[in-house]
């Protein structure tokens, strides 16, 4: 890929400011997950980053079904749900971008003025 590409694709996935309240609700949510973690204790397993998952679907599930080809235990570990919600997440990220890019761009219809 060249550069005028690779920009383009920038602008779309972190340009507008759907794309950016997207990212910015992930990683407020990616801190809530890693706070109860990391430091709130539960007699039973939290749910809390089912909700990441919320957020990242439904690609994370084609990236988890991608990986289910290659086997249990590549789409088992941990490195590969964390690459698959990172992409997940940077792909609709670009997708809303694109979204918004064309309904901004898109011509509008001309109306005769009435008389």
């Amino acid at each position: 890929m060249n550069s005028g590409r690779l920009t383009a694709l920038a602008r779309l996935t972190f340009g507008t400011l759907a794309s950016r309240v997207y990212l910015g609700l992930v990683a407020a949510v990616t801190v809530f997950v890693a706070v109860d973690t990391l430091f709130v204790r539960h007699q039973d397993a939290s749910f809390a980053g089912v909700w990441l998952f919320f957020l990242a679907a439904p690609t994370v599930f084609v990236f988890f079904m991608g990986g289910g080809v290659l086997g249990d235990g590549v789409s088992g570990s941990a490195p590969f749900a964390y690459a698959a919600l990172v992409l997940s997440v940077l792909i609709q990220s670009a997708a809303l971008g694109a979204f918004v890019r064309l309904l901004r761009d898109r011509p509008r219809p001309v109306h005769p003025r009435e008389a």
